[in-house]
């Protein structure tokens, strides 16, 4: 299991402009970390950058865990590779969901391709009540219809990192209650969480805070 995230020194830019340099971080079991900051000041991209899908100018990202890293261990490095596929999930801004799929098409790919099971699926669609909304297609969902489906992705097919764009944007105060007992549970097992936020995690977490203009 994935029980560390490092980042050392890291920077990043989006076409001619940086967005930060020498950013360092560490994320352990358990831990919570909200990125804030004006927008453009580059926390959707840190989250892609440890996700894998942006290449930082500068720094380094490392993982450790696997089967040796009991309670208070960190365990043995891992290839970034293997930790990002068995260990990461990213919940992006945009839900990324195909328009004229179902939400039950859409849920059942996303879970196989994840490594779901169906016994995991089952409960994820009852803890988030998706019931009604999976013969819908998904452009006649609401944004928080929407961002339920992909909250019931990271319980379908647990991974020990969670990686929250505005996770709690597009949700009413009863869902939000229920994020957060999501993402409580998650911490207590020994996952993590980086998310970038503008509203507070309603989770304990530290605050990074990556600047940038308003």
């Amino acid at each position: 299991m994935l029980k560390t995230v490092d980042i050392q020194s890291l920077s990043l830019s989006r076409g001619e402009r940086v967005l930060f340099q020498g950013l360092s971080l560490r994320l352990s079991a358990g831990e919570a970390v909200a990125l804030t900051g004006a927008n453009g000041a580059g926390k959707t991209s840190l989250l892609r950058a440890v996700a894998g899908f942006i290449r930082p100018d500068a720094g380094t990202i490392t993982f450790s865990g696997g089967p040796n890293a009991g309670p208070g261990l960190d365990g043995e490095a891992l290839e970034p590779e293997i930790a990002r596929r068995d260990g990461v999930h990213l919940l992006g801004h945009l839900e990324g969901l195909k328009p004229t799929r179902t939400a039950r098409q859409e849920f059942d790919f996303q879970t196989a391709w994840l490594g779901g099971n169906p016994a995991a699926r089952d409960a994820a669609v009852a803890r988030l009540s998706l019931t009604p909304l999976l013969d819908l297609e998904t452009r006649k969902l609401s944004a928080g219809q929407k961002r339920r489906l992909s909250l019931a992705r990271l319980i379908a097919a647990p991974s020990a990192l969670w990686l929250l764009d505005e996770p709690l944007a597009p949700l009413d105060e009863r869902w939000r209650a229920v994020a957060a007992e999501l993402m409580a549970a998650h911490l207590a097992m020994g996952g993590m969480i980086l998310a970038a936020v503008h509203d507070p995690l309603p989770v304990p977490a530290r605050s990074l805070d990556l600047g940038g203009l308003s």
